[in-house]
């Protein structure tokens, strides 16, 4: 059987053209006005991570816009709210600290991307930036930017992402509870129902 994995950059290279000159210029080694103002406007993201061990994660991350918070041209703040103590995203960068963070605004096409290095920090200092209903984050995560720059929007194009129209009906999908308890065993859909239903509305922060 023929193998058709590509397997270097110079045979991608082959297959696709090369980058051009504006798309390698729009790259920015700091935050400027535009990408602040896309942090302080952003209400989700999604991070991925790369640990020690080879292990990979991508985990979403939401709240009130400008829950990132930008300490300076190169630094932005990255709460860790309550979730399921797994600690995929934290346990990667603890040995390996390269992340990746895509910035979503509803509604807007293009996305921010930034690349960087990462710390979890218990820096009182930093935890105070943080606090929301009166509840300090454990950790927060002090990201050193190394890339940043604006991504074109032909992936929510081609998705209809923000369109209305093309969101389907849930009845056709099973639900959250249906699903975990299927996938976990031994619990009924009523009582995952309810643990959701707490997570949700008493422990978000």
């Amino acid at each position: 059987m023929t193998d058709h994995a590509v397997t270097t950059v110079d045979a991608l290279y082959e297959i696709y053209n090369l980058p051009n000159e504006k798309v390698q210029r729009k790259v920015l080694s700091t935050l400027d006005s535009h990408c602040r103002d896309f942090i302080r406007n952003c209400p989700f993201l999604v991070i991925g991570t790369h640990g020690f061990d080879g292990g990979t994660d991508t985990s979403p991350r939401g709240d009130a816009p400008g829950f990132v918070d930008v300490l300076d041209d190169t630094t932005v703040l990255l709460p860790d709210r309550p979730g399921n103590n797994r600690l995929d995203t934290l346990r990667n960068i603890v040995g390996n600290p390269a992340v990746g963070l895509l910035f979503m605004i509803p509604g807007l096409r293009e996305t921010l991307r930034i690349n960087g290095n990462a710390t979890v920090s218990t820096d009182p200092a930093l935890l105070a930036r943080a606090v929301v209903q009166g509840k300090t984050p454990l950790t927060t995560l002090k990201i050193d930017v190394t890339e940043a720059y604006l991504h074109c929007g032909k992936a929510l194009i081609r998705s209809h992402l923000w369109e209305p129209a093309a969101r389907i009906d849930l009845k056709s999908l099973p639900t959250a509870a249906e699903i975990y308890a299927d996938q976990i065993g031994g619990l009924k859909v009523e009582e995952m129902e309810q643990v959701l239903k707490t997570s949700y509305e008493e422990t978000l922060y």
